[in-house]
């Protein structure tokens, strides 16, 4: 048994893993996905951290899943906690000094988004949730937080990546992130070649049992070390 420490995106909070935990759960697991204090204009990036770590507690075995802006919180938990796998959903890969503000320019995501047409999308129907029953859709909208945090302004504090398992999930039919520059940003920034789901931005929201099944792969020995072997 694993225990799954769900990081949400930005504006959003852990309501957003609740179909997803409930497919980990239902195969032996445990899951942990706590809101990030990201409406706290006095928060940074060691104050997302504390909640994630204070969440988790004393459990072990930990698969950290970083979504998105969560990509920028999920490598310092998995660093702090000695974490077995560290997995990037759609996730905003970021380098050491780099700050969330900057990484837009830095990576070319501004211009890669405008190449695909994306950058015209305004709905957020459209761009996160297209893919999501429109009911479910409307109530993650309800719940979403404003991000009133100084976390973008801050730079990076890693200085080199977490020595430890990193896969990187694309969503092949997001409508945010052009799937292309996240295959290119993959190799670039962490070595490694995406695995691939299809669904939108927000996948664990409209496929959480292909998601589930993804991530539950990743306890196989090959990307997985057991604290008791």
């Amino acid at each position: 048994m694993a225990t799954f420490v769900l990081i949400h995106g930005g504006g959003d909070s852990g309501w957003s893993w609740h179909l997803l935990e409930a497919e980990l759960r239902a195969r032996g697991h445990e899951t942990v996905a706590p809101d990030l204090p990201s409406d706290r204009p006095s928060a940074g990036l060691g104050e997302y951290v504390d909640a994630v770590v204070e969440a988790v507690g004393e459990r072990q075995d930990l698969v950290i899943v970083g979504h998105s802006y969560g990509a920028f919180t999920a490598p310092l938990v998995a660093d702090r906690l000695r974490a077995d796998v560290l997995v990037l959903l759609a996730g905003m890969i970021p380098e050491p000094g780099e700050r969330p503000d900057d990484w837009w320019e830095r990576t070319g995501c501004i211009q890669a988004r405008d190449a695909a047409g994306l950058s015209a999308i305004e709905d957020p129907f459209e761009s996160f949730y297209h893919d999501v029953p429109r009911e479910l859709a409307e109530e993650a909208m309800r719940r979403e937080r404003a991000e009133h945090s100084r976390a973008g302004g801050e730079p990076w504090p890693l200085t080199a990546w977490p020595d430890m398992p990193t896969k990187f999930i694309v969503c092949k039919d997001d409508h945010f992130f052009p799937p292309e520059f996240f295959r290119d940003l993959a190799r670039k920034r962490l070595g490694v070649t995406p695995d691939e789901i299809g669904g939108g931005h927000c996948v664990a929201l409209s496929r959480p049992q292909v998601l589930a099944e993804l991530l539950v792969g990743y306890l196989r020995p090959s990307g997985y070390r057991n604290r008791e072997e």
